[in-house]
């Protein structure tokens, strides 16, 4: 038997993954559409959003280090918590 939240899940990600699936097709439908510069900038563009998913995802996995380390750090700022993160990161590279 599954579960509720099993099932759930299982729903969610289907329903995810058909509008995922339908976006895509949509955009292809569109790309002969384009000018060959158009198609350079929406190249250009979408490097530049895969490079902040990349980072965003990065940053939210030092985060959820940084939740876990028993240690706690007093920041005034939210650029001060980021440079400790990133402090504690290069002081665990140092040791490896």
């Amino acid at each position: 038997m599954v579960k509720p939240l099993t099932l759930l899940l299982i729903i969610c990600y289907n329903r995810n993954m058909k509008t995922a699936v339908h976006e895509i097709e949509h955009i292809k439908e569109m790309l002969p559409m384009l000018s060959k510069t158009a198609l350079q900038e929406l190249r250009t563009f979408t490097a530049y959003l895969a490079d902040r998913e990349k980072r965003h995802k990065a940053l939210a996995e030092r985060v959820l280090k940084a939740e876990k380390e028993p240690d706690t750090i007093t920041c005034s700022s939210a650029e001060e918590f980021i440079q400790a993160i990133e402090d504690a990161e290069d002081e665990n590279d140092d040791q490896a």
